[in-house]
């Protein structure tokens, strides 16, 4: 989403703001721009339609510096991409904002305010915070008392940074919904999104909670909660270097994040096995009680972390014995969920920011007791505000397609299952086979991106317009995640669907134009995979079948591809046959030409609704 970067220093802050925005890319964004009050006390401001690098050569042809500013990248929700739709925003000459979220009241106010003759010159939302906010400072509040009185006025959320020329040594930031964090420098402090924008300077964090104003001058910070209470937020030290979000030798970040997963999949079981057996503590101190408590899961989550918990369904109920419903977040936050008090509710996201998700759990904190967040950012909402938390360890993702924090969600969600698997069926041999079966994979994932043929297959596909994706059982989510993945990156339409329902409808759409692309493992429904792929062909379809080195496809003619999988136990094999599934879809991407690692319309982190 919108990428919010701010400084106040004794130093020109432009530069400091403009690698900030290149470091927020990942996050989706379709316009950029800079605003900085300079040393005649004027807001000087530069946007421009596209990538960052458009907004540093018009910097480059007309520079401009101050020691106060603020920038952003725009993911467009009211208004087009355009320049006077791109952020930061100016009422009157004297008041500067930029802005992530949603004003949901803003035609209200908009009407308002044009009675009140401020002139509009964008179609955005935001454009309604910044008059409101010169507004109250017409009236004789400064530029704290002014944020303070409009957020009041705002219905939606928000996190904003506010300039203005006549206080121009001071940066107010405030956050409903949407996330932002101060960094401490040495006579200087800075706000962003994510610490990511601001690693080239500090390392040092203050993470704004729901509901905080800060007050900023370059020698000092006050922080004020939602009741108006000044308070104090603790300080954390990253321990991510600035170095921890570049390509390195690779030529995108989401092959990089491909080739890191045999790590941070080790790091996710760091520490938290013992004797065999998977510590309760790893989930936090209240765990073993709570989940001694619990007779049943309802997993809420958004996109390849919902495939997760659909993966995780499986697992619950075959391997531990308990019911589990798995619901997108969009739509559950909406109902009136039935929510048991023996319930353990499973939160699931890469950033813990997702807004859909955190609303969902907002919803449930009356009603449900118990709740993990499974996460890979340990100083986000989603994970401040659950009772436990098991963190994913899988680093920076930058790539917009999850990769690495999709794979290390579904190890922290096997964990999860044997911890309470555990009370239930899970026996205490099971336990110890599941485990040896998730420290081997990273040595079978090393063996496939060491011998890696997916390449070859993208060729022929570049030019493919639509595709079917199919799996059976737990493989099921991997073939929606395969699905998801292609769409995101390349282009494609591309649809998942239960091996068995072909015969229910999708069979309809199978010709030589619609390749259909397959896991099979070696899980005891192989055959009817094979059967279901064996209707396909008679239908003079094309078959891409991802398939254990032990099953014998001889038999399925020229038009079915298949490529052999190093063998892996069923139970774990989502996690491999997942990467299998990144990997197609990078290389048909890179033949395509599309940008990998941020394509078009979509944002790493959904933190508006």
């Amino acid at each position: 989403m919108c990428g919010i970067v701010g400084a106040v220093a004794e130093r020109n802050v432009t530069p400091i703001l403009l690698e900030g925005l290149r470091r927020l890319e990942y996050r989706g964004y379709d316009s950029a721009g800079i605003a900085v009050i300079n040393d005649a006390g004027c807001i000087d401001r530069i946007r421009r339609i596209g990538k960052v690098e458009n907004l540093s050569a018009s910097l480059n042809e007309n520079p401009i510096k101050g020691f106060t500013g603020i920038a952003h990248t725009r993911w467009a929700t009211h208004g087009e991409p355009s320049e006077p739709n791109a952020h930061p925003h100016i009422c009157n000459k004297s008041v500067a904002v930029v802005h992530n979220g949603i004003i949901e009241n803003h035609a209200t106010l908009r009407e308002l305010q044009k009675a009140s003759d401020y002139t509009f010159t964008s179609e955005t939302d935001t454009e309604v915070v910044v008059h409101q906010i010169e507004h109250y400072r017409q009236a004789g509040n400064d530029l704290l008392q002014a944020v303070k009185k409009a957020t009041q006025d705002f219905e939606g959320a928000y996190a904003l940074g506010v300039v203005s020329t006549d206080e121009p040594g001071r940066l107010i930031a405030a956050r409903s919904g949407s996330p932002l964090v101060i960094g401490i420098g040495f006579g200087e402090y800075f706000i962003a999104s994510d610490v990511a924008a601001l690693l080239p300077v500090t390392q040092r964090f203050i993470f704004l909670e729901e509901g905080d104003i800060a007050d900023i001058s370059k020698d000092s910070l006050f922080i004020y909660d939602q009741n108006w209470q000044q308070v104090e937020r603790e300080i954390s030290t990253s321990e991510l270097s600035a170095d921890a979000v570049s390509r390195g030798e690779f030529r995108h970040f989401m092959m990089k994040e491909i080739y890191e997963q045999p790590l941070v999949l080790g790091e996710v079981l760091e520490g938290r096995i013992f004797e065999g057996k998977v510590l309760d503590s790893a989930f936090g101190v209240e765990a073993e009680a709570i989940f001694n408590k619990v007779k049943q899961v309802q997993i809420i989550a958004c996109g390849t972390s919902y495939h997760a918990g659909m993966v995780a369904r499986y697992w619950l109920e075959a391997l531990a014995g308990i019911p589990c419903n798995v619901e997108v977040a969009s739509e559950f936050r909406y109902r009136k969920p039935l929510i048991s008090d023996d319930t353990l509710i499973v939160t699931i996201s890469q950033s813990g920011e997702t807004a859909d998700t955190l609303a969902a759990l907002r919803n449930l904190q009356q009603k449900a007791e118990y709740s993990l967040a499974i996460c890979n950012v340990p100083e986000s909402s989603l994970v401040r505000e659950s009772k436990l938390i098991l963190m994913t360890r899988a680093g920076p993702e930058i790539g917009v397609a999850s990769t690495k924090a999709f794979t290390t969600q579904l190890a922290g969600l096997m964990l999860m299952t044997i911890a309470l698997g555990r009370r239930h069926k899970l026996t205490e041999d099971t336990e110890k086979r599941l485990l040896e079966n998730l420290k081997n994979i990273p040595a079978i994932i090393e063996q496939v991106l060491q011998n890696n043929q997916i390449e070859k297959w993208a060729d022929e596909f570049k030019d493919t317009l639509n595709s079917i994706f199919i799996g059976r059982g737990v493989q099921y989510p991997i073939a929606m995640e395969g699905a998801l993945k292609l769409k995101e990156i390349s282009y494609i339409h591309a649809e998942a669907y239960a091996a068995g329902e072909l015969k229910h409808g999708p069979l309809a759409l199978i010709d030589p134009e619609m390749p259909i692309i397959a896991v099979a493992p070696k899980d005891g429904l192989q055959d009817k995979l094979k059967s279901n792929l064996m209707e396909v062909l008679a239908r003079s379809g094309e078959v891409y079948l991802f398939a254990d080195e032990r099953l014998d496809m001889s038999d399925m003619g020229d038009m079915c591809h298949v490529m052999k999988v190093p063998q892996i136990e069923p139970e774990v094999a989502p996690i491999l046959y997942a990467i299998l599934m990144q990997l197609f879809s990078y290389y048909v991407a890179v033949r395509k030409g599309t940008d990998v690692d941020q394509p078009r319309n979509l944002a790493k982190s959904v933190t508006v609704e």
